[in-house]
């Protein structure tokens, strides 16, 4: 149940919400700002709804400010009069504003998606404190902040502590393994052997010995028993990547094990039960392949019983910069050469080249780049040709000097006025196509508008 409080004077306010937010809610009333303070200290609370129009005499911003830091939304609700001091909350921290004038309906699924918001951001610092108790394998080099990481991380969270199986799709170079391993280190196996082994790797007269082990003699060769990736995965995780390359007779004797839980190894009758969890991925579209043929429907099913797709970099640019300072950081240390930035020109086209390889081909051009560079920056000249093409409107370009993060927030204003443009004015479209709220956009706007009304004065 979702614990709803409302900061109001109105004493008839419960009531009118109480019916139209149903039993998924509690709704509580509050007019003491002090008090709904230390209701969030002590987590009593889940989104807060500050009503404009009750009179209370508290400082909003402050408010809203005090919420932030202590992590619970604020949904501020208002009439038409009260639409600027709204807008100014929302600009300043508060999560959404809902005008009075419109069906409360729209209010339920607005503090819905705040409290979901909410407790998926406390749930990924939960994910990174518990992670840093383990560093050798950690989730945290799933790097980014975009709605379609945040989106991968929630089904992370999801399914890491069932026994489902799960299939990682993706191009090649999004990180299916890191998320195998993010789902290993977030469940109760996380002290136990995480197994990876690329099936495409290994050739298919092999592929069953790997996989299952052998006994001495099982075959020309077998001088000695050897345990199978199945066997060694024990009460841990085996990850089995590129399954879109097994053979059809492979496929039959993997799906007998996955129905059965059990295998024995070759040429030995003794069976092993199978303890481990199995995780799955490919970069291959596996429902076309079943259409073809070439992969068993009864298998596909049983290995997609959850799904988590990873998304191509050029589908969430935005984390690019950090992706990119990261791998700085990483390679600049290891080849002990103080490189310690990326200035804007060079980060506008990492930003805007279309990245086939994806992460992986980031974290090589970031490397090479490190390399060739003098500096302790790497400059446009020390990127791969393929990247040095006309694109957006370099930011920085500027006489006066500004920092990387202001910058990197002009080049933000600028793809929501591309954004808004291409889609002809359509600001709800503008904003799906980027991946931010509709309320970020217009923020963005605004500030763009702000800037050109003080270029014109």
């Amino acid at each position: 149940m979702i614990r709803l409080l409302l900061f109001s004077q109105d004493q008839k306010l419960p009531l009118l919400l109480g019916p139209t937010m149903g039993s998924e809610f509690a709704v509580a009333l509050e007019s003491d700002a002090d008090q709904i303070k230390r209701l969030a200290a002590s987590e009593s609370c889940d989104v807060v709804i500050l009503d404009l129009d009750s009179g209370s005499a508290v400082d909003h911003r402050a408010f809203v400010a005090a919420m932030q830091r202590l992590r619970v939304p604020v949904v501020v609700m208002a009439g038409d009069d009260q639409r600027e001091c709204a807008m100014d909350l929302v600009q300043r921290g508060a999560f959404d504003y809902f005008r009075k004038a419109h069906a409360l309906a729209e209010l339920k699924i607005i503090v819905r998606r705040a409290y979901e918001q909410s407790r998926m951001r406390r749930d990924l610092e939960n994910m990174s404190q518990q992670l840093r108790a383990n560093p050798v394998e950690r989730c945290d080099q799933l790097i980014g902040s975009s709605a379609r990481l945040q989106h991968v991380y929630d089904l992370i969270r999801r399914v890491a502590g069932l026994n489902a199986f799960v299939l990682i799709t993706g191009e090649s170079g999004t990180g299916k393994e890191l998320i195998a391993r993010a789902i290993h280190n977030l469940s109760e196996r996380q002290h136990a052997p995480f197994v990876a082994v690329s099936c495409g790797a290994i050739p298919e007269t092999l592929i069953e010995a790997e996989l299952f082990g052998y006994d001495k003699g099982a075959f020309t060769g077998a001088v000695g028993s050897r345990k199978g990736y199945l066997e060694q995965a024990g009460q841990g995780t085996l990850f089995m990547d590129e399954i879109g390359e097994l053979s059809p007779h492979t496929q039959v004797k993997l799906l007998r094990v996955l129905q059965e839980r059990q295998f024995s190894r070759l040429g030995s009758s003794v069976v092993v039960p199978l303890h481990a969890r199995v995780l799955f991925a490919t970069h291959r579209d596996l429902a076309k392949m079943v259409e073809e043929g070439r992969f068993r429907l009864d298998l596909y099913y049983r290995v997609n019983v959850m799904g988590i797709k990873a998304p191509a970099l050029r589908d969430h640019t935005e984390d690019i910069p950090t992706l990119a300072r990261h791998f700085l950081a990483k390679y600049s240390e290891i080849y002990r050469k103080p490189v310690t930035s990326i200035p804007a020109g060079s980060m506008a086209l990492l930003v805007d080249y279309h990245w086939p390889g994806n992460v992986r081909e980031l974290e090589n051009v970031i490397q090479k780049a490190i390399i060739l560079t003098d500096d302790d920056s790497i400059s446009p000249q020390h990127l791969p040709e393929n990247l040095q093409q006309p694109g957006l409107q370099v930011v920085g370009e500027t006489p006066h000097p500004t920092s990387f993060e202001d910058q990197l927030h002009d080049y933000k204003i600028k793809l929501a006025h591309k954004a808004v443009a291409d889609c002809h004015g359509n600001k709800t479209l503008a904003a799906r196509s980027l991946h931010i709220s509709r309320t970020y956009l217009h923020r963005l706007i605004k500030e763009l508008l702000e800037e050109e009304a003080r270029e014109v004065a």
